[in-house]
């Protein structure tokens, strides 16, 4: 398995994606779509809520395709 990533840079979060990982469950895109719209480039936005909640949500992913690092 590849441990490649994309890092999406915010002020106070930053959130990884491993896409190898992703099953598509959509929990991201339907529970913050502030954050998360795959309908933008990047579909990422890791300013788009506060740090508090992006985490949050990140930590719903079933499949651990998402993960988070604190400034």
């Amino acid at each position: 398995m590849s441990e490649e990533f994309k890092r999406y840079v915010g002020q106070d979060i930053d959130v990884l994606f491993h896409p190898d990982k992703c099953t598509h469950s959509a929990n991201c895109v339907k529970g913050l779509p502030s954050v998360f719209n795959v309908k933008k480039k990047p579909w990422v936005h890791a300013d788009g809520e506060s740090a508090d909640a992006i985490a949050a949500q990140i930590e719903k992913c079933p499949s651990g395709a998402l993960e988070y690092r604190r400034k």
